[in-house]
């Protein structure tokens, strides 16, 4: 006789990412072995009333410099090639030179007069909509830890990232796609996958994995065989499935396995139809930059506009990526790393995500999104003040610029700051866990509160640490 284990190892993997079970006329998933469980994919209740319902991630893979966009520092012109007058602390090459001055000129903007750089003039007509935290920190200076840090609060592979936090802590608004998502275009960043994993956090809240430039956006999202012929095989598997989780007494791992596989199903339709933009007039795609001759601008562009589709449809967490630079394909992972020919390569990346992502912030305006959606804006860490060889920089953990847009943040402001040479965050000192703790503030989640029992203790994103950011609440 077959055993049930070997009887799901061989029907499954023919058909690949579709349910098991959600069936019925409807498309609504079956109950779980317990009828009064809260489903994985269900909105759940947050701590208090939040001030957004959604979070669109505009990570910065590779590290971009601070002091060459969002945060001035007049004395790198005035002592430009001179000897750095502090001590410097180890870096990632250890070929460090001398003070280098920003290659691009500042401008206040907006009521608020809030300075950016040249590099991002899209951006900087939305500075009144930004709150930009000049006193980040970081404790990782390689990439890899550094991405792993900044997206799940530690340093090391194995924990859960912010948007399965996310995801575990309020559910999804819409049963027919995922609580957290990643736009995958770009490739994921130094680390891996891994850093968007639900770690130790039921499965079913792992990132899924969008790459609109391909034929089929999620893998295996279309159906090899007819639906009726899908539905009965499914259906039957599904049933056996249920009987094996009624005999665990509703065994965490399996049930996430089968709702995740329920959300499949239902993700063959949704999904096409989400990624399709033929319905976008084109005053939005160009709004966008979606027509700009550049791939990877225009690239990123569709991912901006497909994050506002996702937040339409409910969906919790977005994280978008960045693709590599035309001059250097090869530098996937980490496109703002520019150790050498840093006016060329962040020339390049800020003219790719500028005008799409204030595109993302007006349309969200347009259509009443913007009072119900936190943008986050950040790479893992800063770069030196001080050139690598001779133009380029360093990274720098010790003090770099993150910023927010959106429901319940306080536009035009600057918070914190860094010494005059940019080097360390000397007021208002901010952690990662002061950025995840605000973060899940705004979306009504005591960050104290939310957490998940594991090894014996209780884990949260901002481990044991973690202050609101007051100052840029509005």
């Amino acid at each position: 006789m077959i055993s049930r284990r070997d009887m799901l190892a061989k029907c499954s993997t023919g058909f690949g990412l579709v349910a098991l079970s959600g069936l019925t006329a409807g498309g609504e998933a079956l109950a779980a072995a317990d009828p009064g469980k809260l489903s994985p994919f269900a909105p759940r209740p947050a701590h208090f009333r939040p001030k957004v319902k959604s979070v669109i991630f505009c990570f910065m893979s590779g590290g971009v410099s601070h002091v060459d966009t969002f945060d001035p520092k007049p004395r790198l012109n005035r002592d430009h090639g001179k000897p750095m007058p502090v001590p410097v602390r180890p870096t990632m090459f250890n070929q460090n030179g001398n003070i280098m001055a920003s290659p691009w000129q500042f401008r206040n903007h907006g009521q608020s007069g809030l300075p950016v750089s040249e590099l991002f003039p899209h951006i900087g007509a939305c500075a009144d909509d930004l709150a930009v935290i000049r006193s980040m920190t970081s404790v990782a200076n390689e990439h890899a830890q550094g991405n792993y840090f900044i997206h799940t609060g530690f340093s090391l592979a194995g924990y859960p990232s912010a948007g399965a936090w996310t995801s575990y802590g309020l559910g999804s608004e819409n049963q027919n796609l995922p609580g957290f998502v990643v736009l995958a275009s770009g490739g994921a960043p130094l680390g891996g996958v891994n850093i968007y994993g639900n770690g130790f956090l039921p499965a079913v809240h792992q990132a899924s994995f969008i790459d609109p430039t391909q034929k089929e956006p999620l893998a295996n999202i279309t159906p090899r065989e007819a639906d009726g012929l899908q539905r009965k095989r499914l259906g039957f598997i599904g049933r056996l499935d249920q009987r094996h989780l009624a005999r665990l007494h509703g065994d965490e791992q399996v049930e996430s396995a089968i709702q995740n596989y329920e959300i499949a199903y239902r993700m063959q339709s949704a999904v096409p139809d989400l990624v399709d933009l033929r319905g976008e007039s084109e005053a939005t795609k160009e709004l966008y930059g979606l027509n700009s001759p550049v791939r990877e601008k225009a690239e990123y562009a569709r991912q901006c506009l497909l994050a506002r589709r996702f937040v339409e449809r409910g969906v919790r967490f977005i994280e978008l990526t960045c693709l590599p630079r035309p001059a250097d394909p090869g530098q996937i992972g980490n496109p703002w790393d520019q150790h050498g020919v840093l006016k060329a390569g962040h020339s390049e990346m800020a003219f790719q995500v500028d005008q799409p992502i204030a595109g993302l912030i007006k349309d969200l305006k347009t259509r009443g999104l913007f009072d119900e959606t936190l943008i986050v804006w950040a790479g893992e860490f800063g770069r030196t003040p001080f050139a690598q060889s001779t133009d380029g920089r360093d990274h720098n953990p010790f003090g770099f610029s993150v910023w927010l847009a959106g429901g319940g943040i306080k536009g035009g402001t600057a918070h914190g700051a860094t010494d005059e040479l940019g080097y360390y965050a000397v007021q208002d000192v901010c952690t990662v866990y002061d950025l995840w703790a605000t973060v899940q503030h705004l979306l009504g989640l005591d960050h104290e509160k939310l957490t998940y029992r594991f090894g014996g203790r209780d884990f949260r994103l901002t481990d044991v640490h973690g202050q609101v950011v007051k100052a840029v609440l509005g």
